[in-house]
């Protein structure tokens, strides 16, 4: 098993190091980081898609815009085809038939817009999420983070309910169907209802967890006291449906980060130094 950190889009909101703790400049960076598995006998997997090639070609179609106009202006979204993950998986060789399965955290604009890229494989997901965005959206925020028009295309779902075996003391759900038993959707509710992380075993033995958007910012793990820049502390607050369910979840990983360091490695979605660190091999 090999595993690829990709960066599937980039975000530049206004606010610089308020938002990544670290730009110089007016606008901060922040990343789409996914993953993508090869497998010896079950192909390709992806973890999420960021950004696909429709959302480049057609960011706001009207009646109904893939990724809509206000949350395009808030993040400053930067929309290149070379940063999607058919392009960045056809660098390395590979074909959209090539993908077998899809693990999606969840399906927000910014972590599905690439699932139509690889109409073949089978996409993986908990019930109450795809239930929660191909169902009647209430409210502001669901209207804009899950869009249909990256959904509609999609023919192979896969859907979980929410309880399974234990995984250092979270549950976990195994057994994804067509997946080895060494991916795993582990169930963080609270930045959406059936937001889940995927956890990965290695081939040394340690554990990757892919927590998603159940953190935002490196400072929120690995310390015993939790560290966020004021730009992502708002946007979790904006993004959130429980505020009790996602500080809860997210004090268990921090917990996980450093009592269980040894065996694993928990990464997010949108932190850049993550991602610099994770191809690099460094520790987080």
């Amino acid at each position: 098993m090999r595993i690829h950190h990709l960066n599937c889009g980039t975000d530049c909101p206004l606010g610089g190091a308020l938002f990544d703790g670290r730009s110089l400049g007016p606008f901060g960076r922040i990343v789409c980081h996914c993953l993508l598995i090869e497998t010896d006998a079950h192909g390709l997997v992806l973890v999420d898609t960021g950004y696909g090639l429709r959302d480049v070609a057609h960011p706001h179609r009207h009646p109904q815009p893939r990724i809509t106009l206000p949350w395009r202006m808030m993040l400053n979204i930067r929309l290149h085809e070379r940063d999607t993950a058919i392009r960045q998986v056809e660098a390395l060789g590979y074909k959209a038939g090539d993908m077998r399965h899809i693990v999606a955290t969840h399906l927000d604009f910014d972590h599905a817009g690439g699932l139509e890229d690889f109409p073949n494989a089978a996409v993986h997901v908990m019930q109450r999420e795809y239930d929660d965005a191909t169902g009647p959206r209430a409210g502001v925020v669901a209207r804009n983070r899950w869009r249909p028009r990256q959904l509609d295309d999609v023919q192979h779902w896969r859907r979980y309910g929410a309880h399974g075996e234990p995984w250092f003391g979270f549950d976990a759900v195994r057994d994804l169907d067509g997946l080895p038993p060494e991916i795993l959707l582990v169930p963080l509710p609270g930045h959406t209802w059936g937001h889940a992380g995927v956890a990965i075993r290695q081939n040394d033995g340690r554990w990757l967890l892919h927590a998603g958007d159940a953190y935002f910012y490196r400072g929120e793990m690995r310390g015993a006291r939790r560290r966020c820049t004021p730009g992502l502390r708002a946007y979790q607050r904006l993004m959130e449906v429980d505020a009790v369910s996602r500080m809860a979840n997210q004090e268990r990983l921090r917990a996980l980060s450093i009592e269980r360091r040894d065996a694993v490695t928990v990464t997010c979605t949108h932190d850049p130094v993550e991602l610099e660190r994770c191809r690099a091999g460094s520790p987080l």
